[in-house]
This record gives structure tokens, C-alpha cells and sequence, in this order.
């Protein structure tokens, strides 16, 4: 690189690459995510539930620039067994799992019942801690109660913040009052494409106070592509509208927002640029 050419990275730390939607054109994706500077991608595992629990270590393994998360999506706690816990502890141990998660609960589907989402939930956590994994949480609320916030942040603060192992609340979109209690327990927030939404402007109040050391950025692709994506399939070439957003907020250049959030990923998950496996596997 010349000399006074600033580097500039982006990491992806929340995306679903195993989806069908990329079946056509994977490879192409992954590249022009590489083309737009991002460096590192976190893939996430929970894939369609049972019988896909290891889809985010396949690509991992290929790509020397990905890391895997596990675990199983609160949509298909229904059908959690006890060999799919078994399945997860064994994962748990790949070297490119860096995470476990997407876990947690979402009361605006209700794709399993709430009392087993809670249970697998509280399982995977137990998991989660004897694995020293980080945690990666889905929370979504119905549309007429914040009921899976409290329900969510008062578990974590039972039975996951002594742990001291922290995580991520990915695609943040409550409050910030939510957002504090999270910080309190060792969390990172993460800011999805949702945050250049036209209505997303409590997102976007939660963006500006949070610490700039605590803040992350993904794309959750291929879901909620940003503006001037909307409604298209996202990308993780796209997540630098989410540093662009977060930058006009905070008065940063999107370049910077993608450095500091990029170190920031770095210093959570105890990595270097150059590691392709976490420093205490190595």
C-alpha cells in the first residue's frame, strides 16, 4: 500500500451467507464485499434450526476472512432436541467459531411458543458459558409490547452478565434505556441497514449516544438492505450505509466509522487483523 494511503476496513459482523438467496452467485458476493473493503465477515450459524447447525463453519473453513458463529434461532426453539444441544457443544469447539448465537427471543412471530424460546434460550446459554463463547442476541418485540426486552435483558442479567463473557445485540432497534442495560452487562450493539430507514429514528437515537468503543456494524443480509438498497437483497458490500448513517451522526467520515468499528470487533473477540482463528485457540 503507498505510503499515506489510510487503510480502509470494514467487518460485517452479522450475516446469513448460507441463505438460499445467495445460492446463484456466492462466490461473486463474497467478492465484491471484498472489493468494497470488507475484511472480515462473522457468518451466522443458526441457519434453518436442526440438520443446518454447522452451515456457517462450511463457509468459514473455505474463506480464511470469515468466522462462524452456533446456535439455534428463537423460530425454531420448537424444535430444539437434546442431540442438536449435544451437535452444538461438539461445534462449539471448531476453531472458527468465534460466537454463539443467534439466540434469544422474538415475541413478534411467535414462531415457537414464548416458554420454549425461554427454555432453549436459557439451555444454549448454559452452552454458551461452558464453551466461554460471547452471545449473539436476536430480540423482537410484538408490535404492542415491549414484554421481549424486559423478558430478554432480565434473563441475561440473571443467568448470563456473571458469566462475564458478554455479547451482541444485533440489528439493535429498541430503546435507549435498552441499550444502557445491555452496556452494563459487557454488550456490544450492533447496527444493522435498518438504521438509514426513514421511520427508524429511535434506532438512530440510540446510535448517537451509545459509546463510539461499544458500537458495531452489520448487514444482516440478506435481510433489510439500506437505503439506497431498500428492498432489494442486502449484502455485505452494503454495510458500509450503516457506517455512513452512523458517521453523519456522530460527525465521522464513514471510513473512520468503519475503522473504529472494525477495532472494535478486533478488541471484543480478542483477534488481530491477521488471525484466522481466535488468539486463545491458537
Amino acid at each position: 500500500m503507498p505510503a499515506g494511503v489510510l487503510h480502509i476496513m470494514f467487518i460485517d459482523s452479522h450475516a446469513h451467507l448460507e441463505m438460499e438467496q445467495f445460492d446463484a452467485d456466492r462466490e461473486q458476493m463474497i467478492g465484491r464485499a471484498r472489493e468494497a473493503g470488507v475484511e472480515k465477515i462473522l457468518a451466522i450459524g443458526s441457519g434453518t434450526g436442526p440438520g443446518s447447525l454447522d452451515c456457517a463453519i462450511r463457509l468459514a473453513e473455505k474463506y480464511d476472512f470469515i468466522y462462524a458463529s452456533i446456535g439455534i434461532h428463537p423460530h425454531e426453539a420448537k424444535l430444539a432436541t437434546d442431540a442438536d444441544f449435544s451437535e452444538l457443544e461438539q461445534l462449539a469447539k471448531r476453531p472458527k467459531v468465534i460466537a454463539w448465537g443467534e439466540i434469544g427471543l422474538d415475541y413478534f412471530y411467535d414462531h415457537s411458543p414464548r416458554d420454549v424460546q425461554q427454555s432453549v434460550f436459557l439451555r444454549q446459554l448454559e452452552l454458551a458459558k461452558t464453551a466461554k463463547l460471547p452471545i449473539v442476541i436476536h430480540c423482537r418485540p410484538s408490535e404492542k409490547s415491549e414484554n421481549a426486552w424486559e423478558d430478554c435483558l432480565t434473563l441475561l442479567k440473571a443467568h448470563w452478565a456473571p458469566a462475564g463473557l458478554g455479547g451482541i445485540l444485533h440489528c439493535f432497534t429498541g430503546t435507549w434505556p435498552h441499550a444502557q442495560r445491555a452496556l452494563d452487562m459487557g454488550f456490544m450493539i450492533s447496527f444493522a441497514g435498518n438504521i438509514t430507514f426513514p421511520k427508524a429514528q429511535q434506532i438512530r437515537d440510540a446510535a448517537r449516544q451509545a459509546p463510539l468503543e461499544r458500537i458495531l456494524i452489520e448487514t444482516d443480509s440478506p435481510f433489510l438492505a439500506p437505503v439506497p438498497h431498500r428492498g432489494k437483497r442486502n449484502e455485505p458490500a452494503f454495510v458500509k450505509e450503516a457506517a455512513r448513517q452512523i458517521g453523519e451522526l456522530r460527525g465521522l467520515a464513514t471510513e473512520d466509522v468503519g475503522r473504529l468499528t472494525a477495532a472494535n470487533f478486533y478488541s471484543f473477540f480478542k483477534l488481530t487483523e491477521a488471525d484466522e482463528m481466535p488468539a486463545a485457540q491458537r
